[in-house]
């Protein structure tokens, strides 16, 4: 059975590709990738902080913010970058003191096309019934 590259549930999500010609560079080209992106999102959101974690067994947090966190996902050569509301203890626990999910909720939607254009190089146009998803390179 196939499958594609995970993300978040009810993440914002742009797909790109990962490179490497050879097998030993996977490493070092996986760690370029990860610092290319903590810059990027740096650069266009600066309420985003270097933040290291996990979201699962592959879901990978880069950095986070009062209200979301930042990752990427690979499988293949195929890239997941995605921005998701946050779902940790400290995140909850301040959400019920004072509601953060409807905040962290308007904030994502605000950047949703905003990030799609810095990230994304692909469109995902569906998935098969096997789980394979089907991508198609955007124009430039």
């Amino acid at each position: 059975m196939g499958r594609s590259v995970s993300y978040p549930s009810g993440a914002i999500v742009a797909f790109t590709v990962l490179d490497v010609e050879s097998d030993d560079d996977w490493e070092f080209e996986y760690e370029w990738l990860r610092e290319d992106l903590r810059e990027r999102a740096a650069n266009a959101f600066p309420s985003l902080i270097p933040h290291d974690g996990w979201r699962g067994r592959e879901d990978r947090i880069l950095m986070r913010n009062a209200y979301a966190d930042f990752g990427v996902s690979v499988y293949g050569g195929l890239v997941a970058v995605w921005i998701v509301e946050r779902d940790d203890g400290p995140y909850w626990d301040a959400d019920w003191r004072t509601a953060r999910s409807p905040r962290a909720r308007r904030w994502l939607s605000q950047i949703a096309s905003r990030f799609d254009a810095l990230f994304g190089d692909f469109d995902c146009l569906g998935h098969m019934s096997n789980g394979e998803g089907v991508y198609t390179k955007r124009a430039a």
